[in-house]
C-alpha cells in the first residue's frame, strides 16, 4: 500500500483544501479502515459530521465496488473538499474486464434514464433483493441518493475512473 500524505493545497481563497490519495489493494477490513480514517479526518479538518458522513459512505461503496471489479486487485482512491468553490470529490480508478466495463455502463445508463435518485435507488434495492448474488449497481445508486453527490463514470482502455461530487452544504 503506497499513500501520498494529507495535504493541504493552496485554493485562491486564503483557506486551505483537505486532500488525500490512497493507491492500495482494498480487502474488506481495509475498506473499513479507509471509511473510518474519511469520516474521522473530514470531522477534524470540516467540523461538520454530516458532508464526513457523506464522503465517507461515498469511499466505502466507491471502494467496495473497486475491490469486486478491479481486474488486477489494485485501486487509486482520491479524495478532495475545495472550500474555495464548495465542493467535495470522492474517485476511485481500477483496471476492470471487458465485462465489467459493460455492466458499469448498463448501470450509469439506467441511472441517466432514471433521473431521479431516489426512485433508481428504491429500484435497485427491489431487484437486489431478488438476486442470488452481486449487488447489480445498488452501491452507486446509494450514493447519489443517501450522499446527494452526483456520480459519474469514465473508461479509458481497461482503466475506469468512478467519481462522486457534490457541494459542502449539508443540504446536499
Amino acid at each position: 500500500m503506497s499513500a501520498s500524505t494529507p495535504k493541504r493545497a493552496a485554493d485562491g481563497g486564503g483557506s486551505a483544501s483537505p486532500a488525500f490519495e490512497l493507491v492500495f489493494r482494498p480487502s474488506v477490513e481495509l475498506i473499513s479502515v479507509v471509511r473510518r480514517f474519511v469520516a474521522e479526518f473530514y470531522e477534524r479538518t470540516l467540523d461538520d459530521l454530516e458532508i464526513a458522513s457523506r464522503l465517507a459512505l461515498a469511499t466505502h461503496e466507491l471502494l467496495e465496488n473497486a475491490a469486486k471489479y478491479s481486474a488486477d486487485g489494485e485501486t487509486k482512491l482520491y479524495v478532495r473538499v475545495d472550500r474555495a468553490d464548495g465542493s467535495v470529490v470522492v474517485r476511485t480508478e481500477n483496471r476492470a474486464t471487458t465485462t465489467q466495463i459493460d455492466a458499469l455502463r448498463e448501470w450509469f445508463s439506467e441511472f441517466e434514464a432514471a433521473g431521479d435518485a431516489d426512485t433508481i435507488y428504491a429500484e435497485m434495492i427491489r431487484r437486489t433483493a431478488a438476486r442470488k448474488s452481486g449487488s447489480g449497481g445498488l452501491g452507486l445508486a446509494r450514493i447519489w441518493s443517501e450522499s446527494e453527490m452526483a456520480i459519474d463514470l469514465a473508461v479509458e482502455a481497461d482503466r475506469v475512473r468512478i467519481q462522486a461530487s457534490g457541494k459542502l452544504s449539508s443540504a446536499g
